[in-house]
């Protein structure tokens, strides 16, 4: 399973879901998904998510 700290970076850059789901071309209910655990990202996904916040992959994502 992965887990992710999406929601925690977010909370961090004072950012919506809507917000980073503009930002990196999903809706936002996608982004809602993953900070669930209900969807894993691509890996074109999980990369463009740490672009936003400017930091690796697997500060994000870990695989558990």
């Amino acid at each position: 399973m992965i887990k992710n700290r999406i929601k925690e970076y977010r909370a961090k850059y004072d950012m919506k879901q809507d917000d980073l789901a503009k930002l990196v071309g999903v809706r936002r209910e996608t982004i809602g998904n993953l900070e669930k655990g209900r969807y894993n990202p691509s890996l074109v996904l999980a990369w463009n998510i740490a672009k936003v916040f400017d930091v690796t992959i697997e500060e994000i994502f870990t695989v558990e």
